[in-house]
C-alpha cells in the first residue's frame, strides 16, 4: 500500500527524495490545478518559500506545473508561512503554496497548500488532490495561447510588515524595550527585525544570515538556547525565537527563562478576556497542552477545548465553534481576529503588548501558571504499526489506568517525521518516570 502523500502539515520529506522531488512537485501543482478547475476567471496562485537550498528546485517545478495548466503564478521569495496565507486573500488568489519544512533541518522540505480564504486545505481536499497525482494530465493541458504566466512579487515583503504591525494595539509603542529576535536563518530573517524596530524597539537580531543550509541549525524556536544567552548577555527585556517558516514562536524572559506555547496561550487568553476580546470564554489547544494550563484557565472561567495534534485541527475547531484564540505547546499560536494560521510574529506582538500596557518585566508577566511535570520522548526509526500491537496497546491502557486523576499519557506517531512520540504528564515525578520507562520499553520491544 502506497503511503499517504499528505501528512499533518502538507507534504514533507527529504529534499530530492520521494516525495520531495521536482517531479512530484510539478504533479502536485497539476493535480491541484485540476482540483481547482472551476469558473471562467483566470486562476492565480501565490508561491512562497523559506530559505532552504532545495526551494530553488521546488519553486520552479511548482510554477511549471501550474502554468502548464493555465494558472498564473506569483512568486514572493522567502516569506513566512502566515504571509502567504495573508497574501492569498489580499491578492484575491485561488491558492497559496508555501515551500517549507517548518522546524525540520535543511535537508527536508515540504509543500503546504492554502485555499482562497487563507486556510489550509481540508483532509478531503488533500485526498482529492492525491487521488489525481498520477492522472493523465494531457487532456487538461492549457492551449498554447492559454498558458499561465509567472512573475515575481516585489512588495510582498512590505505588505506583510504593514499587516503585522497593524495587529499591535493602536496607541502602544515598543520604545524603551530591548528585544532579541532569533529568526532561525529562516523565512522571517528580514521582516521580523524590521517590524520590531519600526514599532520602536531596540533590536538585537540573531539567525539572520541564511545560506540555504543553516535554517534551524542551533537556533530558532526549536533550539532557543542561543536566544536565551543573548538576552542575558545584552540585558534585554525579552527574547523572541521563530522557527524556519515563522509560524511558531518561543519566548524567554529577561532572565533567560523559556516561555513555551502553553504559557503564551494562557497569557493572551487572560489579557484578551480582560480586554473583552476573548470569544465564547474559551480557547483551543491540542492534547499535548499541559494540564496546568487547563487548570489555570478553569480558574479564570475559561474552558480549554482540546483537539488532536496539529495546528490545522486547532484552526478547524476555532472556525467551527467561533473561538478566536488557539494554538499548541510547540508555539503555533493562531489568533483568529488577525490570522488564519500560526503566526509567530503576530503572537509575539500580543505578548509585547501586555508588557507595554502593564509596564512589568517579562518574568512577572509571562509565566502565568505552574506546569504539571511533563516528559516527552521521541523514538526514531520505528514504524507507526507498532502502536497496533497487543503488547503496546496493553502498556498504554495500563499507563492510563495508573495516571487516572493524577496525569495523562499520549503515544502517537509523528505526522511529519519517522518517529513515535510518547508524552507522560503526572503530578508525581516518580510515577512519571516509571510510566515513561515502561512505555518506551514496550514500544522498542515490539519494533
Amino acid at each position: 500500500m502506497t503511503p499517504s502523500l499528505f501528512g499533518t502539515d502538507g507534504i514533507r520529506g527529504q529534499a530530492n527524495t520521494y516525495p520531495m522531488t521536482a517531479e512530484v512537485a510539478m504533479k502536485v501543482a497539476m493535480a491541484t490545478a485540476v482540483h481547482l478547475n472551476g469558473g471562467t476567471h483566470r486562476h492565480l496562485v501565490v508561491i512562497g518559500k523559506d530559505t532552504r537550498l532545495s526551494g530553488y528546485m521546488l519553486e520552479p517545478a511548482l510554477a511549471a506545473g501550474f502554468t502548464a495548466m493555465g494558472m498564473d503564478v506569483v512568486m514572493t521569495g522567502p516569506l513566512p508561512t502566515p504571509a502567504i496565507a495573508r497574501l492569498v486573500r489580499s491578492m484575491r488568489a485561488d491558492l497559496g503554496v508555501m515551500i517549507s519544512a517548518s522546524h525540520n533541518p535543511f535537508e527536508d522540505n515540504g509543500i503546504k497548500l492554502f485555499n482562497k480564504d487563507g486556510f489550509k486545505l481540508s483532509d478531503d481536499q488533500e485526498k482529492s488532490i492525491e487521488h489525481l497525482i498520477n492522472s493523465d494530465f494531457s487532456t487538461h493541458y492549457a492551449a498554447p495561447q492559454n498558458l499561465g504566466k509567472a512573475r515575481r512579487l516585489d512588495d510582498g515583503f512590505g505588505r506583510y510588515i504593514e499587516t503585522v504591525k497593524a495587529t499591535f494595539p493602536r496607541g502602544l509603542r515598543l520604545d524603551g524595550l530591548k528585544i532579541v529576535v532569533d529568526c532561525a536563518n529562516g523565512a522571517a530573517y528580514k521582516v521580523a527585525p524590521i517590524v520590531l524596530w519600526e514599532l520602536g524597539a531596540e533590536v538585537i537580531p540573531l539567525g539572520v544570515n541564511p545560506n540555504g543550509m543553516n535554517i534551524n541549525e542551533g537556533c530558532g524556536a526549536t533550539d532557543p538556547e542561543m536566544m536565551c544567552m543573548a538576552v542575558v548577555e545584552h540585558e534585554a527585556d525579552i527574547g523572541i525565537a521563530l522557527d524556519g517558516d515563522a509560524d511558531r514562536v518561543i519566548i524567554c524572559d529577561e532572565k533567560g527563562q523559556i516561555v513555551d506555547g502553553d504559557q503564551i496561550l494562557g497569557l493572551i487568553a487572560r489579557h484578551w478576556q480582560q480586554q473583552g476580546n476573548l470569544k465564547h470564554d474559551g480557547i483551543v489547544s491540542t492534547v499535548m497542552s499541559n494540564l496546568g494550563l487547563e487548570l489555570y484557565l478553569k480558574n479564570l472561567g475559561i474552558t480549554l477545548h482540546r483537539t488532536p495534534v496539529g495546528d490545522r485541527h486547532v484552526v478547524e475547531k476555532m472556525r467551527r465553534e467561533g473561538f478566536n484564540v488557539g494554538g499548541e505547546q510547540s508555539g503555533h499560536i493562531v489568533l483568529g481576529d488577525h490570522t488564519t494560521t500560526g503566526d509567530g510574529l503576530t503572537a509575539a506582538l500580543q505578548v509585547l503588548a501586555v508588557l507595554v500596557s502593564t509596564n512589568k518585566k517579562a518574568s512577572d508577566v509571562c509565566q502565568v501558571f505552574s506546569a504539571v511535570p511533563q516528559k516527552l520522548k521521541n523514538i526514531r526509526g520505528i514504524d507507526k504499526s507498532v502502536l497496533q500491537t497487543p503488547a503496546v496497546k496493553a502498556a498504554i491502557t495500563d499507563a492510563e489506568q495508573r495516571l487516572n486523576g493524577i496525569g495523562r499519557v499520549l503515544v502517537r506517531p509523528s505526522g511529519t517525521e519517522p518517529l513515535i512520540r510518547i508524552m507522560v504528564e503526572c503530578i508525581d515525578n516518580a510515577v512519571l518516570e516509571q510510566v515513561m520507562g515502561e512505555l518506551e520499553q514496550a514500544v522498542r520491544r515490539e519494533a
